[in-house]
C-alpha cells in the first residue's frame, strides 16, 4: 500500500526509455583509418569497412562505435575536427559513408560516431571566429581583452 501512495505523489519524470538494446549490445569501436584499406594507400576507409560488414557481423557484433572520420588536420588522432558535416577525404566520401550506414542497417548493426565537439580544431570556423573577437576586441582597447 505504502508503494502505491509514493508512485503516486512523485512528479512525472517524463518518457520512459523503453528501447534498452545498449543494455545487450556487443559494441565494436573502431577507427576508420586503422581498419581495411580498399585503396592502396595505406589507410582504412569506408569501403574496406562495408567490405567487412559481413565478418563483423558474423562476430556477433550488434553496434559499430565509430571513432571520429570527420575532416581534421590530425594534429590530435583525429580528434580535432574542422568540419563536422564532412568525412575525411583519406576515408572516402560521404556518399560511402552513407553506404556503410545503410548495409550496417541492412544486418541489423546500429552505427554510433563519437561526437567530439569539445576538441574542435583551431582550423573550424567557430575556432577562426573566437579568435578574430578576441584579437577586435584587444585592438579596440589598446591591446587589453574586453569581456562582454
Amino acid at each position: 500500500m505504502r508503494f502505491d501512495l509514493v508512485a503516486s505523489i512523485r512528479p512525472a519524470r517524463g518518457p520512459m526509455i523503453n528501447d534498452l538494446w545498449y543494455k545487450n549490445a556487443v559494441i565494436y569501436c573502431l577507427s576508420v583509418g586503422t581498419y581495411m584499406d580498399t585503396n592502396g594507400d595505406g589507410i582504412g576507409d569506408f569501403k574496406g569497412l562495408m567490405r567487412r560488414l559481413d565478418y563483423l557481423h558474423g562476430l556477433g557484433v550488434t553496434a559499430i562505435w565509430l571513432m571520429p572520420f570527420q575532416v581534421s588536420p590530425h594534429r590530435d588522432d583525429g580528434y580535432d575536427v574542422s568540419d563536422y558535416y564532412g568525412v575525411d577525404p583519406r576515408y572516402g566520401t560521404i556518399g560511402d559513408f552513407v553506404e556503410f550506414t545503410h548495409g550496417a542497417k541492412q544486418r541489423g548493426i546500429r552505427v554510433l560516431i563519437d561526437l567530439v565537439v569539445n576538441h574542435t580544431s583551431d582550423e573550424h570556423p567557430w575556432f577562426k571566429q573566437a579568435r578574430s573577437r578576441v584579437a577586435a576586441r584587444r585592438a579596440g582597447r589598446g591591446g587589453r581583452l574586453l569581456v562582454s
